[in-house]
């Protein structure tokens, strides 16, 4: 903090030249370590409360299920994305297992036929926004046209208007959870993920492992945000994904999709 304090002496000596003593600096040091600490503990409540999945503090988040019944929720986000989803539903399928598929609009258009296979295989649908943003650029109009755009694809292709929505990044801003509100959907978060967006096979698995526990949603990727490179591929996840599957099985866990974990309206 002492360079700071120093840049701070300089800074106000500056701009009051002459009127400023140095006792009247002396006692000024209290304020400029006031205000660094409460800009510091600022900053770290907004990093919460923005960025940490499990916050709750800007609004409500479903991050887990019940623990009650043994069950867990596959979640895959910033698809539809050829020809990753259709392998990751090729596996879910010959396993069985239900998931929910968090998707960005933009690429709904894209691949509307593989949009309209998940809907048909009995998967739950989430909202993802359109072109994968951050939030905390967006006004809140736009993160409204963003919902919006998104719900309109969705529906056009499978009759399906879906409840859920899950922010990119998992960042939260200011505004969502009223237009949420508005809208009648639930934001979703997650309790545990293989951070498949940055790691090999073998540690997708060891990492969602950690979090696989009655009541686990677990996060993994099947396509990549609109925003993000076109050369990036998911070929990590889907060979992690049935190891996943098997390890929760042999563990007495059931898959259910994130909806089931929902009060029934």
């Amino acid at each position: 903090m002492r360079p700071l304090v120093r840049w701070a002496e300089a800074s106000t000596k500056r701009r009051l030249g002459r009127e400023c003593d140095e006792n009247g600096l002396k006692m000024m040091w209290p304020v400029v370590g006031l205000s660094v600490a409460v800009g510091g503990a600022l900053g770290a409540f907004l990093y919460y409360a923005c960025t940490v999945p499990s916050s709750q503090i800007l609004g409500p988040a479903l991050v887990r299920g019940p623990a009650e019944g043994r069950r867990i929720a596959l979640t895959f986000d910033d698809g539809p994305l050829s020809p990753f989803t259709e392998q990751v539903l090729d596996i879910l399928r010959e396993r069985r297992v239900p998931a929910t598929f968090f998707v960005c609009g933009k690429n709904v258009e894209r691949f509307p036929e593989i949009l309209r296979r998940i809907h048909e295989e009995g998967h739950g649908l989430g909202n993802h926004t359109y072109s994968h943003p951050f939030l905390f650029s967006c006004s809140r109009a736009q993160m409204a046209a963003q919902i919006d755009r998104t719900q309109a694809a969705i529906e056009k292709f499978t009759g399906y208007r879906p409840g859920l929505f899950r922010p990119p990044y998992g960042i939260r801003w200011f505004g969502i959870f009223g237009l949420l509100r508005e809208r009648g959907m639930q934001m979703v978060q997650w309790s545990a993920t293989g951070f498949d967006w940055k790691l090999g096979t073998e540690d997708i698995v060891r990492e969602a492992l950690k979090g696989i526990q009655p009541g686990a949603v677990i996060l993994l990727h099947d396509g990549v945000g609109p925003a993000r490179p076109a050369r990036m591929d998911r070929s990590a996840t889907i060979e992690a994904l049935p190891a996943i599957i098997d390890a929760a099985r042999n563990a007495g866990l059931t898959f259910v999709k994130v909806q089931d974990f929902l009060p029934v309206a």
